[in-house]
């Protein structure tokens, strides 16, 4: 196993050396020749997931379009430029301290670790968002594939490696036992993973045991809190509420396993009959099933059933009740994540007893709203704001746009760098590292900080930014 390692990433090493110096905008022709490839194989490629996760040919259909979009973002990117973030500071022997000439940009790490998630067996995987952005920073990538979806994993490798200038650009380990010595490895120089807690905690130990510490992009578990105030429409709640905390499953990052609802207004009635409306469905891996089954299992040990929906494949969707009272006596045990169909209601008489408890809760993806009107909310906007990543009003977690403004990301432990996003134009930040240029020669500057700007970036020149 560690042979195999071994040799995926000084393969992916030795071609980084040309990829880095190769101009952004070659760098994105290749990225949307990779979209295209994805494109002109997905006949090939949603079959073999379809058959390993029992994901349907929609959402597999759609998934490929996704990852192939996420390829065309980053070729945009590239070509803005902005990514770079330039800054040229001029000579000023006036101030104080004189003030020499220095010009700053970000360049690409090296070699990324990347942990393909299970639940997305494209778009958060061997092509997936942590890969794109890194091929676009100029990184090489070495993937660790699911063990959910082997076939699909080596299917998209060879697709993309198509595509690259060098295939060596995207290595691809498989086996459980390929993760430690991944990212012990001496040139691997940063990590991303989306998966369980227990997983990315492994990672991070592993990391802080290297010589040389290096960064790490966690995506490990969220529980995606919605807020429904007095003000909403309990029919419309319930019924988008029932159809986020099932769709695949319930197997998505972003589902919304904490409903915050009035205890009158007939709210948590509504909830429970959306809830018997639903049913299960096969789970992605026999283990992912059986983690749900347990989480389920330790919630039905401290919390009353309010409703389930029909089980398909002995998956049954669960929501559970409780009190604001009873919820927080229980925290933080109750506000662990459990992945898949399950979430808490937790019912509150006085909207003024909720931030004492939304602040104890831990940190998240998303936190979302309901109500009529901003006015009613407005306390709650900064305890929420310091609590997740994204905040939603009126809407439901489940889906994540692929979008400059996107940021996909939380404290702990929604994620292990809350400043960063693994979704949209500013994942590729991740895999950046900021060098300063003091009194350098000109012929010696990256084109990017040059007075003349040869390649049009956005600069900031003696405190202004210049388009």
């Amino acid at each position: 196993m560690t042979d195999q390692v071994n040799d995926a990433v000084e393969r992916a090493a030795a071609a980084g050396e040309a990829w880095r110096a190769t101009p952004p905008a070659e760098r994105a022709a290749v990225l949307e020749g990779v979209a295209d490839a994805l494109h002109k194989h997905a006949e090939e490629l949603w079959p073999a997931a379809a058959e390993e996760t029992r994901l349907p040919e929609a959402r597999l259909r759609g998934e490929i379009a996704r990852t192939a979009a996420q390829f065309r973002l980053f070729a945009d990117v590239l070509r803005d430029g902005g990514w770079v973030e330039a800054v040229i500071d001029h000579p000023d022997p006036g101030a104080t301290p004189p003030r020499p000439d220095v010009r700053r940009m970000n360049h690409p790490l090296g070699v990324v670790a990347v942990f393909a998630a299970g639940n997305f067996p494209f778009a958060f995987s061997v092509a997936g968002g942590d890969t794109a952005s890194a091929l676009a920073a100029g990184c090489p990538v070495v993937v660790k594939a699911h063990e959910g979806h082997p076939r699909t994993s080596d299917l998209t490798a060879a697709v993309v490696r198509r595509a690259l200038p060098d295939p060596g650009l995207l290595g691809l380990v498989h086996g459980f036992e390929s993760g430690a010595p991944l990212v012990r490895h001496p040139l691997v120089t940063a990590v991303g993973f989306t998966g369980s807690l227990a997983g990315g905690t492994a990672i991070q130990k592993l990391i802080a045991e290297r010589p040389d510490p290096i960064p790490f992009y966690g995506e490990l578990g969220s529980v995606n809190p919605v807020v429904v105030l007095p003000s909403a429409d309990p029919a419309q709640v319930a019924s988008g509420f029932a159809a986020s905390l099932t769709l695949g499953v319930g197997q998505f990052c972003t589902n919304p396993g904490l409903l915050f609802v009035p205890a009158e207004g007939g709210f948590e009635q509504a909830v429970a009959e959306a809830v018997r409306a639903t049913s299960g469905g096969p789970m992605l891996t026999d283990r992912i099933r059986e983690g749900y089954l347990r989480g389920v299992g330790r919630l039905a040990g401290r919390l009353t059933v309010l409703a389930g929906g029909t089980p398909v494949d002995g998956v049954t969707p669960q929501v559970f009740a409780a009190d604001l009272e009873a919820f927080a006596e229980g925290l933080p045990e109750l506000a662990e994540e459990c992945f898949g169909p399950a979430a808490i209601v937790v019912r509150y008489r006085d909207p003024a007893d909720l931030p004492a408890v939304l602040r104890r809760l831990p940190g998240s993806l998303t936190a979302t709203i309901h109500a009529a009107g901003p006015e009613e909310a407005r306390d709650l906007v900064p305890i929420l704001g310091r609590l997740a990543g994204r905040l939603i009003w009126n809407g439901w977690p489940t889906g994540v746009a692929v979008c400059w403004a996107m940021h996909h990301g939380g404290p702990w432990p929604a994620s292990t760098a809350p400043a960063h996003t693994s979704v949209g134009a500013a994942s590729i930040k991740r895999w950046t590292t900021p060098v300063a240029y003091q009194d350098w020669p000109a012929d010696l500057l990256p084109p990017e900080l040059r007075d003349d700007n040869p390649l049009g970036v956005p600069q900031r020149v003696d405190g202004r930014l210049r388009a």
